[in-house]
């Protein structure tokens, strides 16, 4: 993919993510096409910080991988015996207590958790593979926009470990139960037709029009009100929580709170 924010000087640029701000937009960019933008644990502390460096003015967030591959998934380095130079290798994480262990697993969420914020709406530009934990980082934003040649894929459990950077909440809410089983089960790739019909994507347009597309999808958001589309925001992301007459008064509680904002009326 071309890079839409190659003309911005960098907010954060370091260990494969770079991240610029362009007034309400901020875009976010995996770095490393030359090893088809895989994670490791510097990648993930990393996107924590670009959640943590966003400024108050940005309500679209778009997540994008430069190269043919949005993120093929788990640096394969961390599968070795020596593991990733300045990182604790899988063997020494499973000899950490329980304590140890979850502290380790939740901090490496922290990449993952930010998206879905109801001030800022984000947007996954995905293309190629999108793998593992690939898959997961896309899972983790509110909207998925994918080339026609994506390829997503939750290989974890082929290699004998789970689905453990927050991915399968949303997987399940996207696509149910039995499917969403089935293709981390079996690892198989969902490819863009299905990933529209299932759920899994707004929307599959050609590569080479990806970046217009999701640049469209950022105009069509930022041209609502903000507040309205925060409050829309936290009622979806509650709505499965409620039953069907708590959405019913959380929907009648947030009107009332903009028809006050917007007749200027103090509550």
């Amino acid at each position: 993919m071309a890079s839409p924010d190659q003309d911005l000087a960098p907010v954060l640029d370091k260990d494969g993510v770079r991240l610029t701000v362009d007034d309400a937009l901020a875009t976010v960019t995996l770095t490393n096409p030359a090893k088809r933008n895989a994670q490791s644990p510097a990648m993930w502390r990393a996107l924590a910080e670009a959640g943590r460096a966003l400024p108050g003015s940005v309500r679209v967030v778009v997540l994008r991988g430069e190269g043919k591959s949005f993120s093929a998934g788990l640096d394969r380095q961390m599968f070795t015996p020596e593991g990733i130079p300045g990182e604790p290798t899988f063997t020494d994480i499973a000899r950490r207590d329980d304590a140890g262990l979850d502290a380790t697993i939740a901090e490496y969420q922290e990449g993952f958790t930010w998206w879905r914020r109801n001030d800022i709406v984000s947007i996954a530009a995905v293309q190629g593979h999108a793998i593992g934990a690939g898959f997961q980082l896309a899972l983790a934003c509110d909207l998925r926009v994918v080339a026609d040649d994506v390829q997503f894929a939750m290989r974890e459990t082929s290699l004998g470990i789970v689905p453990d950077l927050t991915g399968t909440h949303p997987l399940v809410g996207l696509v149910g139960y039995a499917r969403a089983l089935e293709i981390c089960a079996t690892g198989r790739f969902v490819h863009a037709e299905e990933a529209v019909s299932s759920g899994l994507a707004n929307l599959a347009v050609p590569v080479e029009q990806l970046d217009g597309a999701v640049r469209d999808l950022a105009a069509a958001l930022l041209a609502a009100p903000r507040d309205a589309v925060v409050e829309t925001k936290a009622l979806l992301r509650g709505a499965g929580g409620r039953t069907y007459d708590e959405q019913r008064a959380a929907e009648r509680q947030a009107q009332a709170r903009r028809l006050r904002d917007l007749a200027g009326v103090g509550e």
